[in-house]
């Protein structure tokens, strides 16, 4: 397959507070160094994109040495925490900015929605709208009038469309520019996270549509989003962005398993965690400690499918309870729960306790990432501590599993776990 996109040594830096270098000296030697064609002498001092941290440099590189190539008919989902550079990154291949440093090559006409209402005219109705923008992504009189009609229906908005846009929602304005967008005949979409202004049935339709536009009519889509579920319907490759950088790239569930344990959660990576006195519960109760072992009594986060799973609590009842009770659920990257267990104590009095529970077999799963959650409550009273975060923990194949188990669907429950429950 031809190359769509090729990206090489792709850099953009931005300049911190106000304009300028501070000095009218430093000002005129970044000029000269322009005026040559060489590079800004005060770029090699920029730091790397992290939002989180305080400057000491007035440059910061929001993408830095992007290197990657997109084939025709490829669905690309771009992933990444907020300010990882995903929206400068598809604002250079939109060609609405230019790059600082490296290349850029595009092969095909680009159709782009990066913001509600871009290329929109609050004072113009829908319909003369649908024109200014058609114009804008390149298209012709005669091929806006030929798609006219099916722009509206798509859109859902044929009683406002000679209503000035200002008086339209949020909504309207993403379902009239991606009606536009999508019916474009391009050979390259571009779509940032603004469908998700949309309402569940047109996010719906949309999401059709992109893989109508990618796997129907073998166009080239590069997805911006958030929704993981979203971004695996649609697309078969990802790259995840950290920083400004690419942490990783190539198939799409592969990626979004990265984003989701080493870069989107902050639970716990290891498998014993001591909570601060009364982080996140209710005056009732307070979870001290826990810990995730295997059959060898080893603390771990890491397990073979044929191994047996072994949860301890320590915990401080700060009031007698009639009844309590403790469910566990896994639930994998999409936050799909495929494995539960609970159990019931009664009459239990003020005091600290120890659970004890397992074993849980893992025989049936494949190779994964799951994310271990807790509820505590008192049923038909209260709850007294809601689906935290306790662990993330891996699954490896020693042997093939029986079955895949990553839909909701096909969620495990477990009834003989064996639970004790020990007043120190």
């Amino acid at each position: 397959m031809s190359k769509a996109i090729k990206v090489d040594n792709l850099s953009k830096a931005y300049q911190l507070g106000q304009i300028g270098t501070g000095t009218l000296s430093r000002d005129l030697e970044r000029t000269w160094a322009r005026f040559r064609g060489k590079d800004d002498p005060f770029l090699k001092i920029g730091e790397v994109n992290d939002r989180t941290t305080k400057s000491i440099s007035n440059v910061v590189w929001s993408l830095k040495d992007i290197n990657f190539e997109v084939e025709h008919g490829d669905s690309i989902g771009i992933i990444g925490r907020n300010g990882a550079g995903k929206s400068t990154l598809l604002k250079i291949l939109s060609r609405i900015t230019s790059p600082t440093t490296g290349s850029v090559k595009i092969k095909g006409r680009i159709a782009s929605l990066l913001e509600v209402g871009t290329g929109f005219h609050p004072e113009l109705s829908g319909r003369e709208n649908i024109f200014l923008n058609g114009a804008i992504l390149g298209m012709r009189k005669a091929e806006i009038k030929r798609k006219f009609d099916e722009i509206v229906d798509f859109s859902g908005v044929e009683r406002y469309i000679d209503t000035p846009v200002k008086r339209y929602s949020s909504g309207m304005y993403v379902r009239l520019a991606f009606a536009v967008a999508a019916h474009l005949e391009s050979e390259i979409l571009i779509v940032d996270e603004v469908l998700a202004v949309g309402d569940a049935e047109f996010q719906k339709k949309c999401m059709g549509k992109i893989g109508t536009l990618s796997k129907g009519e073998g166009r080239t889509v590069l997805f911006v989003s958030h929704n993981m579920a979203t971004i695996k319907e649609v697309c078969n490759k990802g790259i995840l962005l950290e920083n400004g950088k690419i942490a990783s790239q190539g198939n799409i569930n592969d990626t979004v398993n990265n984003y989701i344990f080493n870069n989107l959660n902050s639970i716990n990576t290891n498998a014993k965690v001591i909570f601060e006195q009364n982080p996140c519960v209710a005056s009732h109760i307070s979870l001290e400690w826990a810990e995730l072992f295997n059959q060898e009594n080893s603390i771990t986060d890491t397990f073979l499918n044929e191994d047996t799973l072994y949860i301890k609590l320590k915990l401080t009842l700060m009031q007698d309870l009639d009844i309590l009770r403790f469910v566990f659920k896994a639930v994998n990257s999409l936050d799909n729960s495929i494995l539960g267990f609970g159990q019931f104590f009664k009459d239990l009095k003020a005091g600290s306790y120890t659970l004890d529970c397992g074993p849980i077999s893992l025989k049936d799963f494949n190779s994964q990432m799951l994310i271990l959650k807790l509820t505590i409550d008192s049923p038909g009273n209260l709850v007294l501590l809601g689906f935290i975060n306790l662990f993330n923990f891996s699954i490896q194949n020693q042997r093939p599993a029986y079955q895949y188990l990553g839909e909701a669907h096909n969620e495990i429950l477990i009834p003989d776990v064996n639970y004790s429950l020990q007043l120190l």
